[in-house]
């Protein structure tokens, strides 16, 4: 049995019935164990306070971000806001990406227990059972921003009011005078992007419109919203909607193309909301309407709340920031 005050790897591995060279493999999060004994060696690990205890002498001195694709303005938001607490916390932030799939794969979970950083933050990544026990073992605290799906209970996150931000955003153009106000869906797996469309819906409801076309679920790139832009917009004139709602800035800005190659005029002819504020937004032509999803904020409380999780004093593991209306010049009343 693993002693009460001061377990050692030798006294865990005897419990387990496993070498010891097995469970340094488990705890550095080497390949060669099979699934039912990582967990039982991962399981006592956790239980015996090994991780708390032993672990945390040989922990590092960062932050780990992880996120999809590092190049997109979304990410930069998230990296500033990330950098910022672990700067100030006297850390040092590294970051990883795992590509477009929301989800982490063992290959990065295996290099996060490697690394063995204080704390982790993951951008949209949808975290499988076995990854979160991987993590809780070796007690490396972590947090989601802007999950991908509805995470279990026990899963720390941080997201935004996207339910409010379509329904803002459908409401304006209401306001406006607009009736056939159209829909650009983002993925549909993504709990953020039905909670959009969901919005835009209820606002519909609320003025008594119908939606003047079907909600398509697309990607987030310019291409998709091009694309779709030209679905809602290549039509008759009195068949083609007067406003388009998109699920996010870059959509927005496909959109937009599209209206231009069809020789129309935004605002004039089809008014136009995003969804993020990125910095693209007040660089188009013209600024786009959006509503802005506070970012680098949402990214720093995330690792605010690592930062706690790790020093045992958070009392919130869940938090939704609010969004908000930003009025550019892409959106105006109707013509006529």
């Amino acid at each position: 049995m693993s002693e009460p005050t001061r377990p050692t790897l030798e006294a865990i591995a005897r419990e387990a019935s496993v070498s010891l060279s097995t469970v340094s493999k488990v705890l550095n999060g080497r390949p060669g164990v099979a699934a039912a004994t990582r967990r039982l060696v991962e399981d006592l690990l956790h239980d015996s306070g090994y991780a708390r205890r032993g672990v945390d002498a040989e922990r590092g001195e960062t932050v780990e971000l992880v996120l999809e694709n590092l190049a997109s303005e979304w990410s930069v938001e998230v990296i500033r806001g990330v950098e910022r607490v672990a700067r100030e916390a006297g850390l040092a932030m590294t970051l990883s990406t795992i590509g477009d799939y929301h989800a982490a794969g063992d290959d990065l979970i295996t290099g996060v227990l490697r690394r063995k950083p204080v704390a982790v933050v993951l951008q949209f990544s949808n975290l499988t059972a076995d990854h979160r026990r991987q993590l809780r073992a070796r007690n490396i605290p972590f947090v989601v921003v802007d999950p991908a799906g509805d995470p279990p209970p026990d899963v720390p996150a941080i997201g935004a009011t996207n339910w409010a931000g379509g329904l803002a955003a459908t409401r304006h153009l209401v306001a406006l005078g607009h009736e056939r106000i159209a829909a650009i869906g983002g993925p549909a797996d993504l709990l953020c992007s039905r909670a959009r469309v969901a919005g835009y819906l209820a606002a519909l409801q609320e003025a008594g419109l119908p939606a003047p076309a079907p909600v398509e679920s697309a990607g987030f790139s310019r291409s998709d919203g091009e694309r779709e832009g030209h679905r809602l917009l290549g039509v008759a004139p009195g068949d083609r909607p007067t406003a388009v709602v998109c699920a996010n800035d870059m959509q927005a800005l496909g959109v937009y193309d599209a209206a231009f190659a069809l020789g129309l005029d935004v605002p004039g002819d089809v008014s136009v909301v995003g969804f993020d504020d990125a910095p693209s937004a007040s660089w188009a032509r013209p600024p786009l309407t959006t509503i802005r999803q506070p970012l680098q904020e949402m990214a720093e409380e995330a690792a605010r709340l690592a930062l706690r999780l790790r020093a045992a004093a958070a009392e919130s593991t869940r938090l939704e920031l609010a969004t908000s209306l930003v009025e550019r010049g892409s959106t105006a009343p109707p013509r006529g």
